[in-house]
């Protein structure tokens, strides 16, 4: 899957581990590191479904994003790069979506 950055920073930390290190601390840039590996390797969303790190759907102010679980509360937000047609029950069809925008890494709590 191709993945983008809504911020330009936070796509060159991406790119550098050394960065994501520096940024994020040890522990986190690991799992950083493990997350940015996943994305890049699925082909479309749905590989993420039942992968290690709970991807799901996000709601209220933040719906139309997806969350990744990093450390403690810690999680990777992102949001499909192109609209796409929705299930016909409303929710997002993951596999159409082939592309992400990496859009936060926050504590939502």
């Amino acid at each position: 899957m191709e993945v983008f950055f809504e911020d330009s920073r936070l796509g060159q930390a991406f790119e550098s581990d050394r960065e994501l290190r520096k940024k994020f601390g040890v522990e986190r840039a690991k799992k950083l590191q493990t997350r940015r590996s996943a994305l890049r390797a699925a082909e479309t969303l749905e590989d993420l479904r039942h992968a290690p790190g709970r991807c799901h759907e996000l709601v209220g102010n933040y719906a139309g994003q997806l969350s990744l679980d990093l450390d403690g509360p810690y999680r990777l937000y992102f949001r499909p790069a192109e609209e796409t047609d929705p299930k016909p029950d409303g929710g997002l069809d993951w596999t159409k979506v082939t592309a992400v925008v990496v859009t936060d890494v926050v504590d939502p709590h």
